[in-house]
């Protein structure tokens, strides 16, 4: 019951860990950040298990995290209201192709990372950007400015 109960703090530990970090944190790692959440993982262990090295412990910790993770995902289908705070919202970054200092000051995002972002995107200028959302995962999701005609205004009214 012990090691329920650390993995269980751990896991509500790591949580809010995830969630103070940010969006752009998740979604763009760094290779030190790679082996910074390796090192987690080993300390992680070491926390919860408690020098319990039996399959026992290691089951009871793993599944202590699955269960957790699981009642974290029912909340947020069963209960939308939830989802936002548990997940977060998606965040716009720029709209008609100006970007939006203040939700960007908020995520710690620079005009040099969404400009990277909007290239690999296969977008060049700013200004071809209708939309730039950063999801809840950490990727941001880009919307090209329409510049065509719409289909309605491209037939010809009937007389």
């Amino acid at each position: 019951m012990d090691i329920v109960l650390r993995a269980t703090a751990m896991f509500a530990f790591l949580y809010i860990l995830i969630r103070l970090l940010g969006k752009r944190e998740l979604g763009q790692m760094t290779p030190f950040e790679l082996v910074l959440l390796i090192v987690m993982g080993d300390l992680i262990q070491q926390g919860v298990t408690h020098n319990d090295f039996s399959l026992t412990g290691g089951l009871l910790a793993i599944s202590t995290f699955a269960f957790w993770a699981l009642v974290l995902s029912w909340t947020t289908y069963l209960f939308p209201k939830a989802k936002d705070l548990l997940d977060g919202t998606p965040r716009v970054i720029v709209r008609d192709g100006e970007l939006i200092e203040e939700n960007m000051r908020r995520d710690r995002l620079t005009r040099d990372e969404v400009l990277s972002e909007m290239r690999l995107a296969g977008i060049g200028r700013l200004s071809e950007v209708a939309w730039a959302i950063l999801e809840p995962q950490g990727k941001i999701s880009f919307i090209a400015m329409d510049d065509g005609p719409t289909p309605q205004q491209d037939r010809a009214e009937p007389v």
